[in-house]
């Protein structure tokens, strides 16, 4: 990928994890980063060359060839009239992970046809993990190359349906919440056999690397086939398991995911 300078408007919890990405990934040694946010006292602590730090969003996106928007739904229509006077459809390439927000609505508050795309990482980017599905507008297709170089440089990434972002909001981003509180169940479990809970938390966590793992290398493989291999007949492990399902484990995290598809599509309702 060339030399670019990407521009994050609104760097707040998933606008910093990004930049956290792209830093860990090496992507700023050859390109350049700029910030933005209305307040930029929690900005103070980036020291870095390659980033500039403001609160002006036209003067980033006058400078930028790939602007990221990361701000809050209610606040994008009017960040988009805000920076549209600078936006140059020979230029600027957008990428949206704005929740609950269409390619269709940012055309109709874009002067110009646009490359744009949607995408949805989650905070694992931080750490180069993140899961980002992605979806694209006609132009946008065109640039598919570079934006999986983005964010292929800090996880994995899934072109999807753009029908399915809602899906993958919650599967992706939510999903890390989801899994955080599988993680302190079983931390809080293993204090309770004894263990203190800094060594319950590493335990649990590199439990939950090694089963991921197991599902995502070499090929992958299937849940019950890696749950078979530990469950002998009349064991400690399928007694476990089956009080978890007989108390609603599998249910209760499928209602879970159902809960919150259904709260952003009742958002998007609100918003209009």
């Amino acid at each position: 990928m060339k030399q670019q300078t990407i521009a994050i408007l609104g760097a707040g919890n998933l606008g910093l994890a990004i930049y956290k990405g792209l830093k860990k990934s090496g992507l700023l040694e050859t390109n350049k980063l700029i910030l933005t946010r209305r307040d930029i006292s929690g900005l103070i602590g980036i020291k870095d060359p390659s980033v500039t730090i403001t609160t002006e969003n036209p003067k980033a996106v006058s400078e930028a060839d790939i602007v990221i928007l990361a701000v809050q739904p209610k606040q994008l229509k009017g960040l988009l009239q805000e920076v549209s006077p600078v936006l140059d459809p020979d230029k600027h390439m957008l990428i949206s992970v704005i929740t609950a927000v269409t390619i269709a609505e940012m055309e109709a508050s874009l002067p110009g046809k646009f490359p744009i795309i949607r995408a949805m990482p989650n905070t694992a980017i931080a750490v180069l993990q993140s899961m980002t599905c992605i979806a694209y507008n006609e132009l946008g297709k065109e640039k598919t190359g570079m934006v999986e170089t983005i964010f292929n440089c800090v996880g994995k990434t899934l072109v999807i349906q753009e029908e399915l972002m809602q899906s993958a909001t919650v599967v992706c981003a939510s999903g890390i919440a989801f899994w955080m509180r599988f993680i302190r169940a079983t931390t809080q479990g293993g204090v309770q056999l004894g263990f203190d809970a800094e060594y319950a938390q590493e335990i649990a966590v590199q439990t939950c690397l090694g089963a991921a793992s197991l599902l995502g290398e070499n090929g992958g493989s299937h849940p019950e086939t890696e749950i078979d291999k530990v469950t002998t007949p009349q064991g400690c492990t399928i007694s476990g398991l089956n009080e978890m399902e007989h108390n609603g484990l599998s249910s209760a995290l499928i209602k879970g995911l159902v809960k919150s598809y259904e709260r952003i599509n009742k958002m998007k309702e609100t918003s209009k």
